[in-house]
């Protein structure tokens, strides 16, 4: 039996009409919800990426103030425009566009964020809270938006073996942190990992972060098995994930598709972020 497709785009879509329900319920007691984005020179990605995160905010009434320095930006102009967000009451949320330009030090920039504006949770601060475990932590969008796909599925994670494939600090640290705040058994694999095989077919749910296409196979997928799919890759034959999704989907029980499953979720989760900011900022 063929896999259930987990649709990112109609989650998103509901998750999005949720937000434009807390936005109005914010303006009745004279909070707007406000996020700035901070687009450093031109790359065309970039700028995509951003156009469509402000548009996402005129969807839901979050209001957005752009800026955008030009690539040549130094370092210290850069901290001192951050400095000015933190301390601007109408921000709420700053989204810092990444990659930065070579001349700048993203892992120096980021921490300038106040936590509680940090709506990417890429710094220090909100990884510490989140590894400990803290509701007040910020999450990293996408992670947010894959658990909040696991919800939409039914996936009972309490007690369930997960393996998630990759560690880096925007996708892998964080998922492997929340899904183990939601009781699941972690099995954290990169690629050191032994026999990697194994793990994912002992597992329940398979969560794919590595940015490989064809990492997970459908000899790596037990059956019945959930697959989270967070890759994107892009190839000679379009855009696909870290999973050979069609025999795969064949084992599996439900299956995010790419495009079309995490990455609408990684937006959405941007709003959520904004808004819960905002609630932190004034106590609401």
């Amino acid at each position: 039996m063929a896999a259930r497709i987990i649709d990112g785009k109609a989650v998103a879509a509901a998750v999005r009409e949720r937000v434009a329900g807390e936005v109005a319920e914010l303006g009745e007691r004279g909070i707007v919800p406000g996020l700035a984005t901070v687009l450093v020179g031109d790359d065309p990605a970039s700028a995509v990426y951003v156009r469509m995160k402000r548009e996402d905010c005129a969807q839901v009434g979050i209001e957005s103030f752009h800026h955008a320095p030009g690539g040549d930006i130094a370092q210290e102009d850069l901290a001192a425009l951050i400095s000015e967000l933190n301390a601007d009451p109408r921000v709420h949320g700053i989204l810092l566009q990444l990659p930065l330009p070579g001349q700048l030090d993203q892992d120096t920039l980021i921490p300038l964020i106040d936590r509680v504006k940090d709506v990417d949770g890429l710094t220090p601060a909100n990884a510490g809270l989140l590894a400990q475990g803290r509701p007040e932590a910020l999450v990293p969008c996408t992670p947010a938006g894959v658990m909040e796909l696991l919800d939409h599925a039914g996936v009972e994670l309490s007690g369930a073996r997960v393996a998630v494939l990759g560690r880096s600090i925007l996708v892998g640290k964080p998922v492997a942190a929340l899904l183990l705040a939601a009781d699941a058994t972690v099995t954290h694999c990169h690629s050191r990992t032994r026999d990697l095989a194994a793990v994912c077919r002992e597992s329940d749910v398979v969560v794919a972060a590595v940015g490989r296409p064809g990492t997970v196979t459908a000899d790596m997928v037990r059956e019945g098995a959930v697959v989270i799919d967070v890759g994107t890759n892009r190839t000679d034959a379009g855009l696909v994930g870290d999973v050979d999704y069609e025999p795969v989907a064949e084992r599996a029980s439900a299956i995010t598709p790419v495009p079309g499953g995490v990455g609408p979720m990684t937006r959405a989760m941007l709003l959520v972020n904004t808004v819960r900011a905002a609630r932190l900022q004034h106590g609401a």
